[in-house]
């Protein structure tokens, strides 16, 4: 059993990471420190913290720590351990957007080159992330061209080869016309080109086509040359946008009540030739700095180009450390100013100018849907607050629903919930939506009937259960049947209270590839919809699929995991892990010896026995 009073006892005064844990051993919170026992022991005595830090303290079942030799490799450390691990606790960078890289799969016998935006710990070589796919397709597709390494993604050996080889666009290793040696150098010779080692390669092909022809190999000699000229080109390009006094971010931040928007303008010889944005939610008692300082850690780490500025509106505590590790990753120096005067803080306004900007126009966006589909159902009210539902299951095995939230526009998966179905005991989709759409509406009338709870806490926050206020709209996933599921759910809970809701249904079309087409009333009519409302609805449906879809299988899973070893106590999901991993089966454990047993991490002599008398 893990104390967390004496273990802190233990916590050395060094500098260091600390990771904190739940019940289930899931990594919630990363942070390193100066002081691991001051920084960690504060976490657990009364002091001034945001709601985000409270929550998490909440929920930490233990932790761990790892010490390092200074307060500059254990933000490194830091950095890295975030952004595997992700942890729900941290302030993340999430934007919706993922990077792409180019990646080579080194292990094959003849890889290839592709683009992905999934990083994989698959032994691959991985290159960027380059700011926007059209960048990295340009690399790509320049790189096939000139070394004619294979096109195709499935590698297979072939009775003849295809086009490509015949245009030259390829050497047709399916075909054994190039042999692994051979093409493996041309490889080896990309990735040095994606690493920045173009001077090398120009002089390994400079020394091979001169040696090719002095053996009169002149054809050979021929395709040396034009690779040497495409490596030339490369050259070329990155010498354009090489690194310069005037290659410059600068980082602008805005705030409303539901999200943060960070936005970055790229100056590259100082000239504006970029810019993005980021999306940040539940930072809402987060003080600026903060932000920033982590964003920077995160936006910066494992990228391959780094600016010689980066320019911020005001000072942080760390922001002489981020400049260490960012010079450290990038091989030179990297500044992060804080202008006062003159152009350069022109230059932060404006990017703070433009965040305000895009959040207003995010806001204004969702809410100019929500009025077009008032007005496409011939509402009377605004649907402000929209919800859906869906059920999962397996030939009426393990089955769930999933609900969403949608409020304004926006869908909030803070507010999904998951049920079981408890009346059901068949398939049968509808009584299973009505079941659930009972329930919940159940909710907050009971809430809604508790005189003891001031008006202004029920509008506000809603029932204990966080389901708050009752919908204005529905949209039901499924067509007809499931329309009159949740009409009828509706029906029982006005007869429950003896009055109306004035919750309105509306189903999903769907068409051949299960996507949202239409709207569809309870008289089967069909109503059209718009490019942006065809957008939104289709992301709630696949948001409430994936809520269901994942409860259904997080149920399943766990029920086929579910072993003799649950039933003893003082045997958690950590320790279940390593006993399994350690014997392989549960049958494997009762074979084993107590002494075997008690070799486990965090098992002890007595455990064991226990183990060994109950399997």
């Amino acid at each position: 059993m893990f104390n967390i009073e004496e273990e802190l006892k233990k916590l050395p005064q060094k500098p260091g990471v600390y990771i904190m844990h739940d019940k289930n051993d899931k990594i919630i919170y990363v942070g390193k420190a100066i002081s691991l026992k001051r920084r960690v022991t504060s976490y657990f005595r009364k002091t001034n913290k945001t709601q985000r830090i409270l929550n998490m303290v909440a929920l930490i079942d233990h932790f761990e720590y790892i010490v390092c030799d200074n307060e500059a490799e254990a933000l490194i450390l830091e950095c890295n351990l975030i952004k595997k691990n992700m942890p729900k606790f941290n302030v993340l960078l999430k934007d919706d957007k993922t990077y792409p890289y180019i990646k080579i799969n080194v292990k094959a016998d003849f890889p290839d080159i592709y683009i992905t935006r999934k990083i994989l710990n698959d032994g691959a070589k991985y290159f960027g992330p380059y700011p926007n796919a059209g960048s990295a397709k340009e690399m790509v597709d320049f790189i096939k061209s000139k070394f004619k390494i294979r096109q195709c993604r499935s590698f297979k050996y072939k009775d003849r080869a295809c086009l490509n080889y015949h245009i030259k666009k390829c050497l047709a290793p399916c075909m054994g016309y190039i042999s692994k040696e051979d093409y493996r150098k041309q490889i080896n010779q990309i990735i040095s080109i994606l690493d920045g080692k173009i001077d090398d390669v120009k002089k390994e092909l400079k020394n091979e086509m001169i040696s090719l022809s002095e053996k009169q190999e002149f054809e050979k000699a021929a395709i040396v040359r034009d690779e040497l000229l495409a490596v030339e080109r490369i050259s070329q390009r990155q010498k354009v946008s090489n690194i310069s006094d005037n290659d410059i971010d600068v980082i602008g931040i805005a705030r409303n009540e539901q999200e943060i928007c960070i936005d970055i303008f790229y100056i590259r010889n100082s000239k504006m030739v970029g810019r993005d944005n980021f999306f940040l939610k539940g930072l809402n008692d987060e003080d600026n700095k903060e932000i920033i300082s982590n964003f920077i850690k995160q936006y910066y780490t494992g990228r391959t180009f780094f600016p010689n500025k980066i320019m911020i509106r005001d000072d942080f505590e760390e922001r002489e450390l981020l400049e260490v590790w960012l010079t450290s990753e990038s091989g030179r120096k990297v500044e992060i100013k804080v202008p006062q005067k003159g152009e350069k803080i022109k230059l932060v306004e404006m990017a703070e100018n433009n965040a305000k900007i895009t959040l207003d126009n995010k806001e204004k966006s969702h809410k100019n849907v929500i009025v077009e589909l008032k007005d496409v159902l011939n509402l009377d009210r605004l649907p402000r607050k929209i919800e859906s539902y869906d059920i999962s299951n397996i030939s009426g095995e393990y089955m769930v629903a999933g609900m969403c939230v949608m409020i304004d526009g926006q869908i909030k998966k803070n507010l999904s919930r998951r049920f079981k179905i408890k009346t059901v005991y068949e398939q049968d989709d509808p009584k299973c939506m009505e079941e659930v759409v009972t329930r919940r509406l159940r909710h907050s009338i009971e809430l809604s009937g508790d005189e003891n709870l001031p008006k202004e806490v029920i509008e506000k926050y809603g029932d204990s259960k966080g389901f708050g206020k009752l919908p204005d709209l529905i949209l039901a996933d499924g067509g007809i049947t499931q329309i009159k599921a949740t009409m009828q759910a509706i029906k029982n809970i006005e007869k429950e209270i003896g009055r109306s809701l004035d919750i309105k249904v509306y189903g999903m079309v769907k068409n051949d590839k299960h996507q949202t087409r239409a709207l569809m009333d309870v008289n089967r009519k069909e109503i059209e919809i718009s490019e942006d409302l065809f957008n939104l609805i289709t992301n709630f449906q696949n948001a409430v699929h994936d809520t269901a879809i994942g409860y259904h299988k997080f149920l399943r899973d766990k029920s086929m995991t579910k072993s003799k070893l649950d039933e003893i106590s003082g045997i958690g999901t950590v320790k279940k892990i390593a006993l399994l991993k350690e014997f392989g089966s549960v049958e494997n454990i009762k074979k084993a010896s107590v002494e075997e047993i008690a070799k486990i991490k965090g098992i002890n002599n007595s455990l064991a026995k226990k183990i060994k008398e109950i399997l």
